[in-house]
């Protein structure tokens, strides 16, 4: 089993390429489903999660894979789909391959795929997806781990989410895409790979207003078809990256990302003291002394992420005074917290907030991540603290980061994978 040995201490200079959209590449690749003929992803991270992506696809009968001449291009032929069955050994290695039902009763009228799996970190309920679909008319059945529906034809509907979710806001107006009639979506939610995939579903000749706001609107048409589509930079990974500047005090030039895209995250980066400026396609950030202590709650977009959530209690651990962290997306985000005070950090946490109390330096010690975002904030500690930090079931951080250690590494900092 991997792990990641970081030698911290040094300032992170340079410039960094963002890779594209782990969240974004997903729903585009369930998306592929709908359309006839092929569809070309480009800007595609090598990922685990879009390669387990890939199994799905080809365990229905797509064709579907990376092109063999440019690593970073998906083709995907959804035409020879005969199986619209996701099994359970694959679905249950992540929440997002769900994500194929809608598209399948959408356009092959049955889809049968296992309850999803992903990271422990709370309950993540699949039933805002089930009430759409059940909406548009599809038929549920839920039996032994299994989610089938089944329908002739979808018909357009109103669907109010009980609360914001992104993948069943996008697994719904993929289904109401093929709709007779039209779909109305009320409390959608309004995060940056909802409108990345409105639109993307648009050039495939969808009907879809609304996108990036509550109340999305969608007239179903008859057909989609394949097309050709660049996937956006991933925003929590030049998150990620801005917070290991923040903790080192470096100076980072982040490319390939829309900074409007993660408002929230610079705004909070920027109330620790860093300097911050944003450009079309990227920012630069400056930060030459310890961080101001702040408090931070996160919530639905546009709010502060929940996946950035770990990466910024990382910077905190040095800021110089007292922040609270408030939690109020998933129940059980604070896993990192024991392997934070590993490293010498003053955290308590009391239901779904935590103190962190700043301290002056962080001391390296093995640690574990527990989930992906938490062995994100494990490695942005473990950058900035002293002495030499081994970061374990590091396969977490590998479904969704593409090569973080050489991307630091770039940077400067001293970071090895060891098998």
């Amino acid at each position: 089993m991997d792990r990641i040995v970081v030698a911290g201490g040094r300032r992170l200079l340079g410039t960094v390429d963002v890779s594209g959209s782990k969240n974004a590449s997903l729903a585009l690749m369930a998306a592929a489903l709908l359309g006839e003929g092929e569809t070309v992803l480009r800007n595609v991270p090598r990922l685990r999660d879009v390669d387990g992506m890939l199994q799905i696809l080809s365990a229905l009968g797509a064709h579907a894979g990376f092109d063999p001449h440019d690593p970073h291009t998906v083709r995907i032929l959804a035409d020879p789909v005969d199986t619209p069955e996701a099994p359970y050994e694959l679905v249950r290695k992540m929440r997002a391959s769900f994500m194929v039902l809608g598209p399948l009763v959408a356009r092959f009228g049955h889809g049968k795929v296992s309850e999803p799996g992903g990271c422990a970190i709370g309950v993540r309920p699949v039933d805002q997806h089930l009430k759409g679909l059940e909406a548009l008319g599809a038929k549920t059945e839920l039996s032994r781990g299994y989610v089938e529906c089944r329908a002739d034809r979808l018909r357009g509907a109103r669907v109010v989410f009980d609360v914001s979710t992104v993948n069943g806001t996008q697994n719904v107006m993929m289904a109401a895409s093929l709709a007779e009639g039209e779909s109305v979506l009320e409390n959608a939610a309004r995060e940056p790979e909802v409108v990345e995939l409105a639109e993307f579903l648009v050039r495939m000749g969808a009907r879809i207003e609304g996108a990036g706001t509550g109340r999305i609107v969608v007239e179903g048409v008859p057909r989609l078809r394949g097309i050709e589509h660049r996937v956006a930079g991933d925003r929590i990974e030049a998150g990620t990256l801005a917070a290991a500047a923040v903790a080192t005090r470096g100076d980072v030039l982040v490319r390939g990302v829309d900074p409007r895209a993660m408002e929230a995250t610079l705004a909070k980066l920027r109330e620790t003291g860093a300097a911050i400026d944003a450009a079309d396609d990227s920012f630069r950030v400056r930060a030459f002394e310890a961080p101001r202590a702040v408090d931070v709650v996160t919530a639905p977009y546009p709010g502060f992420a929940t996946d950035m959530q770990s990466q910024l209690m990382a910077v905190l651990t040095l800021a110089q005074g007292s922040s609270v962290v408030t939690e109020t997306v998933f129940e059980n985000r604070f896993m990192h917290v024991p392997e934070l005070l590993r490293l010498g950090a003053e955290i308590a946490v009391a239901g779904r907030s935590a103190h962190v109390r700043g301290v002056e330096r962080l001391s390296g010690a093995p640690v574990m991540a527990t989930d992906l975002r938490a062995s994100a904030g494990l490695i942005v500690a473990a950058l900035a603290a002293e002495g030499e930090t081994c970061v374990s079931r590091v396969y977490h951080i590998d479904r969704g980061y593409e090569r973080i250690e050489e991307k630091l590494r770039g940077l400067g900092a001293s970071i090895r994978r060891e098998a």
